[in-house]
């Protein structure tokens, strides 16, 4: 089967083509991506404005042309924090739908939380033991933990690193009262969830998802995406504690021109990084492991499972 996930997020649309069937692990085939910034297209009010939302119906239209070319046969299309606390939700949801046929499920911020979790337990396994699992979006932070596939705890906070960077930072680069006033901001957010999970002890693993601490890690000397998914990949709170003050010290521009750096994320990598220090401070992690699958690949994991009977009879019958 051809499945296609569209995920509306608060930076990017992506559609993710993937080849699977139950019992196998997602095969990418092809994905498309446009950066649409939404959490950055709200205005005061809290809407997305008339702008952000036909260019948003644009990039969904374009999406499904790209997903009917590639032959997808089941589109999985949802969307976070973005369209999710924006005052004007259902008008762009029905919009969206009225324009394209496309109706996207809105998650919610635990729901995010709890399949990113399904992910990453299922790439490391079962002999990971105690999964944490931190995840960093344009719009909010994911934090979760388990010994199961189902978390024991999961929380989502309003920590995206788009939206910070937005609200917090007026100057390129920052001034430093801004810095120093996000990041006791994000340290009190964090710190009021420390104890729901330290009631079930340390976990055996750390991991980490998301393009903020996919760049971090690379900044720290992580092998580049272009050695493949399988090299391990890891991000030690030291190295992110000497790297905070030089990224607070940079222009976007400069940023942008770090290894592993994109110039589209470059603006708010800032932002993610004092979220993730504030994350592995707060929860003692001292190395965490990024984890190659994500929000996106969990989706696709929990549409697996619930294939029908007859459906994996007929697909294990064709092979």
């Amino acid at each position: 089967m051809r499945l296609g996930v569209l995920d509306v997020g608060s930076n990017t649309v992506h559609l993710l083509v993937v080849d699977a069937h139950p019992g196998a692990r997602p095969l990418p085939a092809y994905s498309h991506k446009a950066d649409l910034r939404l959490a950055q297209l709200l205005d005061e009010a809290g809407a997305i404005g008339p702008e952000g939302v036909d260019r948003l119906v644009g990039t969904v239209r374009d999406a499904m042309e790209a997903a009917e070319d590639k032959g997808v046969e089941d589109l999985l299309p949802f969307a976070t924090s973005a369209v999710r606390e924006a005052s004007n939700a259902d008008q762009v949801l029905a919009r969206v739908r009225e324009e394209t046929g496309v109706d996207l499920q809105v998650l919610t911020g635990a729901e995010e939380a709890r399949l990113t979790f399904l992910a990453a337990r299922r790439w490391f396994g079962w002999s990971a033991g105690k999964l944490l699992v931190i995840d960093i979006g344009g719009g909010s932070l994911e934090i979760a933990y388990g010994i199961d596939e189902e978390p024991d705890a999961a929380v989502s906070l309003p920590l995206g690193a788009g939206r910070l960077t937005s609200a917090w930072f007026r100057q390129d680069p920052p001034d430093p009262g801004d810095v120093k006033a996000l990041r006791r901001h994000a340290r009190a957010q964090i710190a009021r969830t420390v104890g729901e999970f330290s009631r079930f002890g340390a976990p055996d693993h750390v991991v980490a998802t998301s393009k903020t601490f996919k760049q971090l890690a690379r900044l720290a000397g992580a092998a580049r995406s272009a050695e493949g998914l399988y090299v391990q990949r890891e991000l030690k709170r030291k190295s992110l504690e000497d790297w905070v003050p030089q990224l607070a010290a940079m222009t976007t521009a400069e940023r942008s021109e770090l290894p592993g750096v994109s110039e589209g994320r470059a603006g708010q990598l800032l932002a993610g990084a004092l979220v993730a220090e504030g994350a592995m401070d707060l929860f003692g992690v001292e190395t965490l492991e990024i984890c190659p699958w994500a929000l996106r690949e969990g989706v696709i994991l929990r549409r697996l499972d619930h294939l029908p009977a007859t459906q994996v009879t007929a697909t294990d019958d064709g092979a």
